[in-house]
């Protein structure tokens, strides 16, 4: 019999009040970088997913303030959410484009895996397929130019590709989907309210009145009415499905009277 799990991806953005008790209710809590969730994100800490390219990660390796913080240490894995041949390939377009970016494609993945290894930690690298897919799919939902997806919107496609059982339920709190103009926000906001809407993953910035009583039952937090998945009268397909079927199923929703929030 397959244990379902509640996996809770939580992103530095600002969370509702009341989500400390949800987040560190899950099986499985995901934060990123410098883990500023902590606190009114609650304090569980599975895994740490790092921006490992760039300035982000030679400020995270060079001094000991990042290994030393509280979510770091209780995590039991670090996850680099960039592949460096995805980024090798990418370097000279960016540096032709964004000339003030010329260390955007250095690479520390070495330097996470070397730090994971000796502190007893799993590692996983998440690879350019993920990147690539995720690519593909902002397209329809009017991405133009950016520079690179968030980390934020590569672990969520990575939790449903490739981490994900068929009867786990999957949260996000802390996503404001703003922050540096490289990323295409508005973009990957559309997005995931497409994957909220068509039943893949559920949001909680709106909490029951007594979240400590919340379950992670299938149905979702504050599942009422019709989720996608029930328009369609089967179950949710494998992930990942293309932006094309996600922006689709959206539409039929929406017409049919579920929000962008599935309810």
């Amino acid at each position: 019999m397959t244990v379902s799990r509640s996996i809770m991806i939580v992103g530095n953005g600002p969370v509702p009040e009341g989500a400390a008790a949800v987040v560190d209710q899950a099986d499985l809590v995901i934060r990123f970088n410098d883990c500023r969730s902590r606190g009114a994100g609650g304090e569980k800490t599975d895994v740490v997913a790092v921006c490992n390219t760039g300035r982000p990660a030679l400020a995270m390796l060079g001094g000991g303030r990042w290994k030393a913080d509280a979510a770091v240490r209780q995590a039991r894995e670090i996850w680099c959410v960039r592949a460096a041949e995805k980024f090798q390939a990418l370097r000279p377009q960016i540096e032709e484009r964004h000339p003030e970016l010329d260390d955007l494609c250095d690479d520390y993945t070495d330097g996470f895996r070397a730090f994971a290894k000796a502190t007893g930690r799993a590692f996983h690298t998440v690879p350019a397929s993920t990147h690539e897919s995720v690519d593909a799919e902002l397209r329809y939902f009017h991405s133009g130019e950016y520079v690179a997806p968030s980390s934020g919107l590569i672990v969520i496609a990575e939790v449903l590709a490739h981490w994900r059982r068929p009867s786990d339920r999957i949260m996000l709190a802390g996503f404001g989907h703003t922050g540096w103009e490289g990323h295409p926000f508005a973009a990957e906001r559309r997005y995931v309210d497409a994957l909220v809407a068509a039943g893949y993953v559920d949001r909680i910035d709106t909490l029951p009145a007594n979240p400590s009583h919340l379950s992670f039952t299938p149905g979702g937090i504050g599942a009422r009415g019709r989720r996608l998945s029930d328009l369609q009268g089967t179950a949710k397909p494998d992930f990942p499905v293309t932006g094309g079927d996600i922006a689709r199923w959206t539409k039929e929703a929406r017409t049919a009277g579920c929000g962008s929030d599935g309810k």
